[in-house]
């Protein structure tokens, strides 16, 4: 699917839809942004409802799984975790996510986190 052609930007903001440079790239990237943005999201919304122990656990399953030996700082405790969990949640892939997001923009809005925002704010200095 191209993204960029798509019914005159329907669906983007009026910063995605008149993005400078090559127009596909441009909306592409902000769509990836967006879509890694929701994902984070998903995951994100599972955490919380997981206790420390049960990271642990997880962690502990997945180091082992992976063969990583020695032990692991809860920072990398929640990053195996959060890990863990991407692999088992079935998320759509970006082809089927943009097609949905594009064709309904208003169900994924409070989903994101912000993060996409930010990722464009810090390159155009604004």
């Amino acid at each position: 699917m191209n993204v960029g052609s798509h019914a005159k930007g329907a669906g983007l903001s009026q910063r995605e839809a008149t993005a400078p440079g090559d127009e596909d790239a441009g909306h592409n990237e902000v769509l990836r942004a967006k879509y890694l943005d929701y994902c984070s999201a998903q995951l994100a919304d599972l955490l919380v409802f997981i206790s420390p122990d049960e990271i642990y656990l997880i962690a502990q399953r997945a180091a082992q799984e992976r063969g990583d030996t020695g032990e692991l700082s809860y920072t990398r405790m929640v990053q195996t975790a959060t890990e863990w969990l991407a692999d088992k949640v079935k998320l759509p892939p970006f082809e089927i996510w943009v097609e949905d997001y594009l064709a309904h923009p208003e169900l994924y809005e409070e989903f994101f986190m912000g993060l996409w925002e930010s990722e464009f704010t810090g390159r155009s200095g604004s």
